[in-house]
């Protein structure tokens, strides 16, 4: 009997083939990575680098761009120094390829020209009682994986906000309403979760986007009622509302969720994903791969819309506030999620606003929703 033994040309081929399949799974690693190794407290990629042009009182100069014309208030942060940044000035002189904002302050560090800058939801650096003057206590809450800090802001009802945040934030997000939940007199918690400064890594070292991080908030959720909350609402931003939507399922003790305020939800990973590693010049050949590789790595399911916009599944008041802009999270499945729970879901649409930064477009109209959404709630 003859054994038939491969050719040169064709055991090339082979090599060829696989080496290019394996070049290919690691380029999905790669881009997979944008979403799944998202940095806390550093931007997106989505998110441009600026170049500061000149600081004068009350103002700085910038490099023109989409982000640097939104409207609203924004923190402006970059490696030597945090500031806050007001409204376009345009009135202000500057050059065809400049814009002028209104600055507030600097929070921390220095601004000066030649610095290279990013806007960010986050207005606040540091903790409550630094950068809003409250009362606060560091806590610590027991989760799956370990300790999870957080801040508590104390209040006189017996409904209280947990606060968590999303993909390149930490917890000083929350902080841009934290003084006006205080006014209402709401106790909050604002918590870091796995992955954050000062928390537990997960196993894999890998962000959820929100599908396993939701048994952090859980533990929140157990905490607050261990300390004398009657009701909780969760109030998440970017995949912060995905983990509210998943304790709001899930929870053991989801009967002591009364309201969801979801900013910029992350309905549609897939979507997400693709979003990141395009903003980092990944080729469209290889979006597949890397929806392919987040799957392999972390369990993500195929159903994120589906699953999360099943009437089934909202059974209490929500509040969300989205919009068109957010070029991370579309705003479709929120405009969906809406349509499909009339009566129960309240969609605020938000013009100009990027992905989590929906209460800086303007800050005295989402508070105004909010006050009244919760409210009833109280």
């Amino acid at each position: 009997m003859r054994t038939v033994k491969p050719t040169t040309a064709a055991l090339a081929t082979a090599l060829t083939m696989a080496a290019a399949g394996a070049a290919g799974i690691a380029a999905g690693r790669l881009a997979s990575d944008a979403a799944l190794k998202a940095s806390p407290g550093r931007p997106l990629p989505t998110e441009p680098r600026l170049t500061v042009h000149a600081t004068a009182a009350g103002q700085v100069t910038l490099t023109r761009a989409l982000a640097s014309q939104r409207p609203g208030v924004y923190g402006l942060d970059g490696d030597r120094g945090h500031a806050v940044v007001g409204p376009l000035l345009t009135g202000a002189p500057h050059t065809a390829d400049t814009v002028v904002r209104r600055l507030e302050r600097v929070t921390r560090g220095t601004l000066e020209p030649g610095d290279k800058v990013w806007f960010t939801p986050a207005l606040h650096t540091g903790d409550p009682g630094a950068a809003l003057g409250l009362d606060h206590a560091d806590v610590d809450v027991p989760g799956e994986l370990g300790a999870l800090p957080a801040w508590f802001v104390p209040g006189d009802r017996d409904t209280w906000v947990i606060a968590v945040h999303g993909l390149g934030a930490t917890r000083e997000h929350p902080m841009n309403v934290m003084r006006f939940l205080r006014g209402l007199e709401i106790p909050v918690l604002a918590l870091a979760y796995r992955g954050d400064p000062g928390a537990p890594r997960s196993r894999d070292g890998l962000h959820h986007l929100g599908e396993t991080e939701w048994r952090d908030l859980d533990a929140a959720v157990r905490f607050a009622v261990r300390h004398g909350a009657e009701s909780v609402v969760l109030h998440g931003w970017s995949t912060g509302a995905t983990m509210a939507l998943r304790a709001a399922e899930h929870s053991a003790l989801r009967d002591r969720i009364c309201g969801l305020v979801l900013d910029s939800p992350v309905l549609d990973w897939q979507t997400t994903l693709r979003a990141l590693a395009t903003a980092r010049r990944t080729p469209d050949a290889l979006l597949p791969l890397a929806v392919r590789a987040a799957q392999g790595r972390t369990g993500l399911g195929a159903d994120g819309v589906r699953g999360a916009t099943d009437p089934a599944r909202i059974r209490v008041p929500t509040l969300v506030v989205h919009g068109p802009d957010d070029t991370v999270a579309p705003w479709g499945p929120s405009r969906r999620l809406a349509a499909r729970h009339p009566g129960l879901v309240t969609l605020r649409t938000v013009h100009g606003a990027s992905h989590g930064a929906m209460w800086n477009a303007d800050p005295s109209a989402y508070e105004e929703a909010l006050r009244r959404f919760l409210t009833p709630l109280m």
